[in-house]
C-alpha cells in the first residue's frame, strides 16, 4: 500500500466552526455529531487520524480558510468575516490552532515546516510503528483564499509562523479573480507576488480565475502548483471557473508543478447535487480519468496527484460509493493499475510528486 500526500484538507476549520476533533476516527465523529449544524452544512466527515493510519496518509496540506460573509449560507457566523482585519483575526486563529495540536499531539500531528521537518516525519514512518500506535501525520500549511494579507510586509510574519502556500482566491479577493467571481489579478495582486516571491512561497493557482492564473503563471518566480483542481475538459458543461482548463494545466507542467485531484461527485460530473443525485452516478474511476488527462498532457506520471478537500464543505454524501473516509483513496490503486500504470507511476501520484516539490521547496531549516 503506497504512502499518500493529500494536498488539500480543511482542518482547522472544522475545528473551530463545528467543534470536530480529528484525533478521533470519521466514525466516532460522525456518532458524535447525528443532527448537528456540521452535518447540515457540511455534510458527514470523512477524516480522523485513524483513517489517516489506515490509508497510510503522511502528510496533508492543512488550510487556513474563512469564509467571507456574502458567501455564507449558514446561521453559524463562526469563521465568517465581513473584514480584512476579521480575516487576519481568524485566519491567524486556525494557524496558531495547528500550533497547539501539533504541540499537544506530536505522536499524531507534526508541522512541516522546513525539508528537516519532513525527512525526520519520512524516517520515523520507515520505523516500525509501537503496538497499538501509528505514525504521525506531517501537516503543511496553505493558506486558501490572501484576504488575511492586509500588507505584503506581513508576509514575513506568516513564513515565520509556518505557512508555505498561498492561494490569493477563493472566491475573487482584492488581490484576483476567484471562483463564481471572475477577474484578472490586481495591482495588489502583482504586488502580493512579486513580494511571495522573495520568500519562495508555493503559489496555489486553486481557485483563481483562469485569467489570473494565466498571468501568475507568466509573472510568478516562485514555485507553481495547482493543489485542488480537477480538469475543465472532462466537465465540459460545468459553467464553472472553477477547474483548470488545459491551458493551466499544461503551465504547470512547464513550470514543473503539480495538480492534485478532487474526489467531489459536483467535480466529476457536471450538475450532480447532492440529495438530487445518487453517489453511484460517480464512480472513483472518474477520479482516475482525471488523474490520467494530466499524465497523458505531461506524456508521464510525475505531475499528478490527490488534493481531496475532504470536509471542505462536503462529506461522504458526496464523494464516490467507494469512498467512506480518506483512507478508502486507495482504491484508486488498482484502478490506475487497470490503466497500466505502473507501481511506481502509482507511487509518484499517491505522494512522491507532492513529496518531491516539498523537498525541492520547502527551506532547508
Amino acid at each position: 500500500m503506497p504512502i499518500l500526500v493529500d494536498g488539500h484538507a480543511d482542518i482547522a476549520y472544522n475545528m473551530l466552526r463545528y467543534g470536530r476533533d480529528y484525533t478521533r476516527s470519521a466514525a466516532e465523529t460522525r456518532r458524535i455529531e447525528i443532527g448537528s449544524t456540521a452535518v447540515a452544512d457540511n455534510e458527514d466527515t470523512l477524516l480522523g487520524w485513524p483513517d489517516y493510519q489506515r490509508g497510510q496518509v503522511a502528510v496533508i496540506f492543512s488550510t487556513l480558510y474563512a469564509i467571507p460573509a456574502r458567501w455564507n449560507k449558514s446561521e453559524n457566523k463562526s469563521q465568517v468575516y465581513k473584514t480584512i482585519d476579521e480575516a487576519y483575526k481568524f485566519y491567524r486563529e486556525q494557524l496558531l490552532t495547528y500550533h497547539r495540536m501539533t504541540d499537544s499531539a506530536p505522536d499524531k500531528f507534526r508541522l512541516i515546516a522546513s525539508s528537516r521537518d519532513l525527512n525526520l516525519l519520512l524516517d520515523n514512518r520507515n520505523s516500525p510503528a509501537p503496538a497499538d500506535s501509528g505514525h504521525p501525520v506531517g501537516m503543511v500549511v496553505l493558506m486558501e483564499g490572501a484576504d488575511c494579507i492586509r500588507h505584503p510586509s506581513e508576509l514575513a510574519e506568516w513564513y515565520e509562523l509556518g505557512v508555505r502556500l498561498i492561494g490569493p482566491a477563493w472566491v475573487g479577493t482584492r488581490y484576483c479573480g476567484g471562483w463564481r467571481e471572475p477577474g484578472p489579478l490586481t495591482k495588489d495582486g502583482r504586488t502580493l507576488l512579486s513580494a511571495m516571491a522573495d520568500f519562495n512561497f508555493t503559489l496555489d493557482l486553486s481557485h483563481m480565475d483562469e485569467s489570473a492564473a494565466l498571468e501568475a503563471l507568466d509573472m510568478y518566480r516562485g514555485p507553481i502548483v495547482g493543489t485542488h483542481g480537477n480538469c475543465l475538459s472532462l466537465l465540459p458543461n460545468s459553467n464553472s471557473n472553477r477547474h483548470f482548463s488545459n491551458r493551466i494545466i499544461e503551465g504547470i507542467i512547464k513550470r514543473d508543478g503539480m495538480i492534485g485531484i478532487v474526489p467531489f461527485n459536483s467535480y466529476l460530473k457536471a450538475g450532480w447535487t447532492a440529495g438530487k443525485n445518487t453517489r453511484a452516478e460517480v464512480p472513483l474511476s472518474l477520479v482516475a480519468s482525471h488523474i490520467d488527462h494530466i499524465c497523458q498532457i505531461a506524456g508521464d506520471s510525475l505531475h499528478a496527484g490527490i488534493g481531496s478537500d475532504f470536509d471542505g464543505g462536503f462529506g461522504v454524501q458526496s464523494v464516490p460509493p467507494e469512498i467512506d473516509t480518506v483512507a478508502d483513496l486507495q482504491n484508486l490503486v488498482s484502478l490506475l493499475q487497470a490503466r497500466g500504470y505502473s507501481e511506481t507511476d502509482i507511487q509518484n501520484i499517491f505522494s512522491g510528486n507532492w513529496l518531491a516539490r516539498l523537498k525541492r521547496d520547502l527551506p532547508t531549516t
